[in-house]
């Protein structure tokens, strides 16, 4: 898997978990992406067993919703992926403080 799909991954999960209610415009719009790819990313969230789909029906309303939740393997995966964004952030900023030491001591 690439990077950016790690990140929009990650980002979906947490975007879902903050508000699992949500519709997909909604999530599109939230994560900056656009409708096919929110589409490309959940469809893959889904075949990882990381998320699963519902529908439910609001009894007052008569209205169908979709709610997304995520799997006790999604919570381990969102974990994973979270700890591994923060590892290669911090190897960049010791990277970055060591080019700005080099730069001063010229």
């Amino acid at each position: 898997m690439k990077n950016t799909d790690n990140i929009d991954h990650l980002n979906v999960l947490r975007k879902i978990q903050k508000k699992p209610n949500t519709s997909q415009r909604k999530l599109a719009k939230d994560l900056g992406f656009s409708l096919g790819k929110l589409n490309y990313c959940i469809k893959e969230l889904q075949k990882k067993g990381l998320i699963k789909l519902e529908n439910f029906q609001n009894q007052t309303n008569k209205i169908s919703y979709l709610q997304y939740l995520i799997t006790p393997k999604g919570i381990m995966e969102r974990t994973k992926l979270t700890i591994n964004f923060m590892k290669r952030k911090m190897r960049e900023y010791d990277e970055l403080k060591k080019e700005l030491k080099n730069n001063k001591m010229r």
